[in-house]
């Protein structure tokens, strides 16, 4: 099944986010983490590429076991700055040899031993877009950033790409992470205007540690709102608090979108199937309702 065909679907469908391990011997661990969040009901579990695609080779093992064992939809990553056409081209033609229709669509980190303009490499998302509708009846999803992308000076030109990205054959749109529901609001305005109408699903980061945080700023540069920095003020000290009062804040943002109706919505788990498991316990009776 297609991920866009289960969004167009009546009700609420939260997804999650795993990433696979960085070595062959950490499977059975993110395996298991993975089975925990299969029993919780996600919409699909998505498995990223890893940075540089330094786990590439058991993003398909995690998705396949996902679709196959788990009988839960499942979205593969795939990044393409750091692999040569070829590469992608095997890495496409993988996927769809095991039956996974989903593949989410991204650049990726540009290695620095990469320049462009290569032939041998696709440079932008829209052309890995382009590249993954040539092989096959896919779903694509892609990213977009409510705060703008990093490299892009002026939000009118992230807009004027994203609808480029879109417009190649992206189906659906995830979100990066932000902390502050009216980014998203005001994102989701903007796009429309310009005639961007896939669906968006909100990304959500449960923020647990201070270090976690950390490490969020600075993959993607995203504003901490003041009720977020006094949270982390008062328990980032103590891991007990801050884990709870994370899991209480980005609940907090669910409740807020579904409030203002928003039916999908994906959140990084990042291999914690404890965390995820107190989001959906917080919403068992707000998804019913």
């Amino acid at each position: 099944m297609k991920i866009i065909d289960r969004l167009n679907q009546d009700g609420i469908h939260i997804s999650f986010e795993v990433f696979p391990p960085k070595t062959d011997e950490g499977f059975d661990k993110v395996a298991s983490a993975t089975d925990e969040m299969a029993k919780l009901g996600p919409a699909f579990i998505s498995v990223t590429y890893g940075a540089g695609g330094g786990t590439s080779k058991n993003t398909a093992k995690i998705a396949s076991h996902i679709k196959d064992d788990l009988k839960v939809l499942s979205l593969a990553h795939l990044t393409c700055a750091s692999s040569t056409k070829e590469e992608v081209r095997g890495v496409i033609k993988n996927l769809k040899k095991l039956g996974i229709e989903n593949i989410l669509a991204l650049r990726g980190d540009i290695p620095p031993d990469v320049s462009f303009p290569a032939k041998d490499r696709f440079r932008y998302a829209y052309e890995l877009v382009e590249e993954i509708r040539k092989h096959g009846d896919f779903c694509i999803g892609a990213a977009c950033y409510p705060e703008g992308h990093v490299e892009n000076e002026h939000k009118e030109d992230d807009i004027r790409y994203l609808k480029q990205k879109v417009d190649s054959g992206v189906d659906f749109l995830t979100t990066q992470m932000f902390f502050d529901n009216d980014i998203h609001y005001n994102f989701l305005y903007r796009i429309r205007e310009a005639g961007i109408t896939v669906p968006v699903l909100p990304g959500i980061m449960p923020i647990t540690s201070a270090s976690q945080m950390k490490r969020s700023q600075e993959l993607s540069g995203t504003v901490f709102p003041r009720r977020f920095l006094a949270m982390l003020d008062r328990f980032g000290h103590s891991p007990a608090a801050m884990r709870q009062a994370g899991i209480a804040y980005a609940t907090d943002q669910i409740i807020d979108l579904l409030a203002n109706g928003v039916r999908n919505i994906h959140i990084y788990t990042m291999n914690k199937p404890d965390v995820a498991a107190a989001i959906m316990g917080n919403l068992s009776e707000i998804i019913k309702a």
